[in-house]
């Protein structure tokens, strides 16, 4: 189907991602993995990345490992040369990068081999930057401004990231699209509570336990300082309420002062480290917590727990990208660092029943519905 496809017309992009993202296990590298799967069913696509990523996980397009295992890569002038060659071969069209980190690369690519350039981001970097205390971040903003200004288009992932893109780096609204972080399901899942109850008898817990679930990268400050959040905030204040519930903390890299959470046992948290199937945990969670003040971007867990029916409680910046009137009863969103309304909220949340989350929030995140109301813009 694929070979007759490409004969009668299919568009052709190559997609540059200058890091490893198969397996993806962060929110970035399973927004590139999506991406890259859902726009392959519908083009001719040629992903150029590290030899890390695992090929068998390839879905619906090519993958060449071209770029550097080092950070060499982000200065790699061979490549442009490489890519240079197999853009003309190929005759591809549209060249898709991941970030604005190879911005040289795509303004070559632009000027020298003719094609529609589009930056596929994931935050305004620089805000990002500065928001974890990093001196350099004016450096980035000159560098991530010049990148952005040379495209054709922005794939932006968050509306409050195109106004910032429009207002803060002077990037033309016309060149600004929204393009959301996607996930697979497309319907309301059913199975929940069997679920749920097949989480509960592995963990040994009662399944009539609220319960309350955080994942992220544990060395990422942002996740970090959401967990000292759970940890000295919120889990006193849900004690002293009295909510009969398990606090799952699910992530990599916990540091080694943590002790694997092992003090904080008694106040009911289990630390579940890395897990292959964090979807099984979301959907059997009765709320996903988010209590991020920092980091910028969209906050994917609580996308994916949204479309696996479980519902949020998120303070006001961890819930940008996310239209409340889209999500029903299944978010809640209190202000950044109003502790006592947010366990207030996630005992709501945890003990009340709620409407299953709406149709309209599926026509919002789901994979298939943003790659084919994007389709247009590629050149053929």
């Amino acid at each position: 189907m694929a070979k007759q496809q490409t004969e009668n017309g299919m568009k052709k992009i190559a997609c540059i991602v200058p890091y490893h993202f198969l397996p993806g296990s962060s929110g970035g590298q399973k927004l590139i993995a999506g991406f890259c799967e859902y726009l392959g069913a519908e083009t001719e696509l040629y992903v150029f990345g590290t030899p890390e990523n695992d090929a068998s996980l390839v879905k619906n397009y090519s993958l060449f490992p071209w770029l550097k295992s080092s950070q060499l890569r982000y200065g790699d002038l061979s490549l442009f040369f490489k890519l240079r060659k197999q853009l003309a071969e190929k005759k591809i069209k549209t060249v898709i990068i991941e970030h604005p980190y190879l911005g040289w690369l795509g303004w070559m690519l632009k000027k020298y081999c003719k094609v529609q350039l589009i930056f596929h981001t994931h935050n305004i970097e620089f805000e990002r930057f500065r928001s974890v205390g990093k001196s350099w971040w004016r450096l980035l903003k000159t560098y991530e401004r010049w990148s952005l200004q040379s495209a054709d288009f922005i794939f932006c992932i968050t509306e409050e990231d195109k106004i910032g893109m429009i207002e803060r780096l002077n990037i033309p609204a016309a060149k600004c699209i929204v393009v959301p972080y996607g996930i697979k399901q497309q319907t309301v899942p059913t199975n929940k509570l069997e679920t749920k109850a097949s989480v509960c008898k592995e963990l040994q817990i009662e399944s009539t336990t609220s319960l309350l679930f955080f994942n992220g990268v544990l060395n990422y400050k942002p996740n970090l300082n959401a967990l000292e959040v759970l940890l000295k905030e919120i889990t006193p204040l849900l004690i002293e309420q009295k909510l009969n519930y398990k606090l799952l903390i699910a992530g990599k890299h916990l540091p080694l002062h943590y002790n694997f959470l092992k003090n904080w046992e008694s106040k009911h948290v289990v630390y579940l480290g890395f897990l292959n199937d964090i979807d099984c945990y979301t959907l059997a969670a009765d709320v996903l917590l988010n209590p991020i003040v920092s980091g910028g971007g969209v906050k994917t867990k609580m996308i994916e727990a949204l479309g696996l029916n479980t519902a949020v409680v998120s303070t006001s910046s961890g819930a940008a990208g996310v239209h409340k009137e889209n999500c029903g009863e299944k978010l809640r969103i209190v202000a950044d660092g109003d502790w006592k309304s947010f366990t207030q909220e996630t005992i709501n949340a945890a003990t009340t029943k709620s409407e299953n989350i709406p149709i309209a929030f599926y026509e919002q995140f789901s994979w298939n519905k943003i790659i084919q109301k994007l389709l247009p813009v590629f050149d053929k």
